[in-house]
């Protein structure tokens, strides 16, 4: 979807920006993905029906680079990483050493990591969730509880449905709630800000000063540089 909207705009003549959040995401748009074939629904129930202790104790000796890299309370990839080799008989490594379909080579491409101070960027990530919470979170979050749906799914374990459900069953008072929901919030950024200090390429500019006002003009300075 973002390659057929990128190559529409590029006809239009307007300038596509990527942006993330996600650097994963970002990473597998510009350099491909592993073809890794559909995974045995039989195999993906199995693993997914299981604790995170017992698959990573089976993928050990069956992916013991991914055993010993991966966190071992990661649920999520461990089973992605033992359900791949069940099913394939090739490590996710073996997978994603093959990428295909990525547009890094067929554009020009002018990035720019922003690493603005921590405690600006938590500051803001504070206000962000005060914000949500007065424009309909918690109406959105009840909506989503009353689905009843699994809670080991990825959106029920989103940033601010674990804290506000916790408020809305009586459990927390709504300021403790939005506290930690707002801590919640900073953890996930400071991930993905240590991602993005590290995993993309050293000849991406970094950009340390808060993107506003007259940082602003810096920063775009170093789009038109970069690449």
């Amino acid at each position: 979807m973002a390659k057929g909207e990128i190559a529409r705009l590029h006809g239009e003549g307007r300038l596509p920006i990527l942006a993330g959040g996600t650097g994963l995401y970002l990473r597998t748009l510009l350099d491909g993905i592993a073809p890794i074939p559909p995974i045995d629904p039989e195999i993906r129930a199995r693993v997914r029906g299981k604790g995170v202790a017992e698959n990573l104790a089976e993928l050990a000796p069956l992916d013991p680079v991914a055993a010993a890299a991966l966190n071992p309370g990661d649920t999520t990839r461990i089973a992605r990483a033992l359900e791949v080799v069940k099913s394939t008989g090739k490590t996710l490594a073996d997978w994603q050493g093959h990428r295909e379909g990525g547009i890094g080579g067929e554009i020009e491409l002018r990035p720019v990591v922003l690493l603005p101070p921590r405690p600006w960027l938590y500051e803001r990530c504070d206000r962000r969730f005060a914000r949500m919470v007065e424009q309909g979170a918690l109406a959105e979050v009840e909506a989503l509880l009353e689905c009843k749906l699994d809670p080991k799914l990825p959106i029920m374990r989103a940033i601010g449905v674990p804290e506000l459900g916790a408020h809305l069953r009586g459990e927390w008072s709504l300021d403790r709630a939005i506290a930690a929901g707002q801590q919640s919030t900073r953890r996930y950024a400071k991930r993905q800000y240590t991602w993005f200090a590290h995993q993309p390429p050293p000849g991406w500019a970094r950009f340390h000063d808060p993107p506003e006002g007259p940082a602003i003009h810096r920063a775009l300075a170093l789009l038109g540089a970069a690449g």
